[in-house]
């Protein structure tokens, strides 16, 4: 039987840190500076190979972009739920 192992210790702090990010966002940063802050991580891990950035940042940029799309998405699709249907 293969021998199951907790998560490594690396994972943890890397998941707290991330949750630390996200909430400290949701609570400090406006619904739009939410969004961008988000786009700007992604695009900075996207250049992940430069020096000063990494690909850390990618990860924590969806989680924080996350924030305001599930939102918006949700919100969408109730308006769309609540539209006649079209007429044929």
């Amino acid at each position: 039987m293969p021998d199951t192992e907790p998560p490594a210790d690396w994972l943890v702090r890397l998941r707290r840190m991330r949750r630390k990010v996200q909430i400290w966002t949701g609570r400090n940063l406006p619904p739009g500076v939410r969004l961008l802050a988000g786009l700007v991580l992604m695009a900075g891990g996207v250049l992940g190979f430069l020096p000063v950035v990494g690909f850390w940042m990618f990860p924590l940029g969806m989680a924080v972009a996350a924030l305001d799309v599930v939102p918006v998405w949700r919100w969408l699709c109730g308006r769309r739920k609540g539209r006649t249907p079209p007429r044929e």
